[in-house]
């Protein structure tokens, strides 16, 4: 009873899914008036539906995910982690400012790694918006609060893309000598971050975290109601595609 009763909310209440019966409802009305907008707009609304489903967004999300393996054996010289995002002025223990979820379980992997391998972490991401936190200060106080020794945290604070995330970064590993990075990002990233670098001719060893999707793709019937996660995992991964095409087709 429990499942029927959020399916009809998640349906019919809730966002997406109250925008696409309102739409439903809206092209069956029109087509009294004028069946060619009834049609264009039944045809729009199944395809929001489709792209709003965790079925679609999964899908998309781990045919990248995929992509890249956890490495069995690491050997490098230095920890790149990647931004993904973080508040300006949330307290925490530290300071102020959080990474946001994408960004926190970047950092948690980073620190792991570093307390295995004894590398130096490298954090790069700037400040993209101004009610956003510059995130590799953020980042800075969440590995000093992980217990990271601060000489150990290295930061480049002025990348706003990826692209600036691989160029900045390149400056800091020549200047410090670093030859074999290691790459931390979120698994759907992966792939563009690692071209974006090896199109500036640094090859990384690829670390993925923060996956979306289990390893085992399974359907069930919940995949099939639209929501705001099956939404955000089909624009993350489009985004990705996008960058990829554009990186492969200019480089």
């Amino acid at each position: 009873m429990i499942y029927m009763i959020k399916a009809i909310y998640n349906i019919a209440i809730l966002p997406p899914g109250c925008f696409i019966v309102f739409l439903l409802l809206f092209s069956l009305w029109i087509r009294k008036k004028s069946q060619g907008v009834s049609l264009f707009l039944g045809f729009f609304t199944c395809a929001f539906y489709l792209v709003c489903t965790p079925l679609i967004g999964n899908m998309l999300i781990h045919s990248l995910e995929s992509r890249y393996n956890l490495p069995q054996n690491i050997a490098g010289d230095v920890i790149i982690v990647l931004g993904g995002g973080s508040t300006l002025d949330t307290p925490n223990f530290e300071g102020l400012g959080h990474p946001v979820g994408a960004s926190a379980n970047r950092l948690v992997t980073a620190a792991i790694l570093q307390k295995r391998l004894h590398l130096p972490i490298l954090v790069s991401s700037g400040q993209v918006y101004r009610d956003l936190g510059n995130e590799a200060s953020v980042s800075t106080l969440v590995l000093r609060g992980l217990q990271i020794p601060t000489n150990q945290i290295l930061v480049e604070d002025k990348s706003l893309t990826t692209t600036e995330n691989a160029l900045f970064t390149k400056q800091i590993l020549q200047a410090k000598a670093f030859k074999t990075p290691i790459l931390v990002t979120s698994a759907f990233h992966m792939e563009r971050s690692v071209l974006n670098f090896r199109n500036i001719g640094i090859e990384v060893i690829p670390v993925p975290t923060d996956y979306r999707t289990n390893h085992e793709v399974h359907f069930y019937l919940h995949q099939l109601f639209p929501s705001p996660g099956g939404l955000d995992n089909t624009y993350l991964a489009l985004k990705e595609y996008l960058g990829i095409l554009y990186l492969k087709i200019n480089f």
